[in-house]
């Protein structure tokens, strides 16, 4: 396990982003191949249950993908990813952000464009409460975790937001 404290977020990663990470999470988000979304599925469904104890009040919340992505990809790949997980383990995913602002791919941008590049990019589309874990594949900046707790939080009511990624790039960039 590693644990990154992010601004006010705590952020835990089963593994560390290496080539092989990397190679995977292609796989499963640009390819779709199965057997590489078992693998993430398996990586962060492992890191809930060892850090989370009661599952009463969580709600899974998955990094939206954009409409851009949705279409290429012919999915949105991390509802896709935490709707498993959520059948799996039993603990109900909330898909309730979505990507309004207009951004870059964030691929070869350092951590301050990155910041800028997603600042502001999400909203709520449904109401959210009690203890929400933000789930994505990678945190590299911290930019999209920062964003997505900001939209959370925007509604007024202060959720309790950890997240969950299948890796950390160490150091973050």
């Amino acid at each position: 396990e590693f644990k990154v404290k992010y601004s006010e977020l705590t952020v835990r990663s089963a593994i560390l982003y290496t080539p092989v990470a990397a190679k995977i999470i292609l796989a499963a988000k640009e390819n779709g191949i199965a057997n590489a979304d078992k693998l993430l599925i398996q990586a962060i469904t492992g890191q809930i249950q060892s850090t989370t104890h009661n599952l009463q009040n969580i709600r899974l919340v998955p990094i939206p993908s954009s409409k851009r992505s949705s279409r290429s990809r012919g999915r949105s790949f991390m509802v896709d990813i935490v709707e498993q997980i959520s059948y799996q383990i039993g603990i109900p995913m909330l898909d309730c952000l979505e990507l309004t602002g207009k951004t870059t791919d964030q691929t070869g941008l350092n951590r301050q464009q990155r910041l800028e590049n997603m600042k502001g990019s999400m909203s709520m589309k449904t109401m959210a409460r009690g203890e929400l874990i933000l789930i994505d594949d990678v945190i590299t900046t911290g930019a999209t975790l920062k964003e997505a707790a900001r939209a959370l939080n925007s509604q007024g009511f202060y959720a309790q937001i950890s997240a969950i990624t299948a890796c950390v790039a160490q150091p973050l960039r």
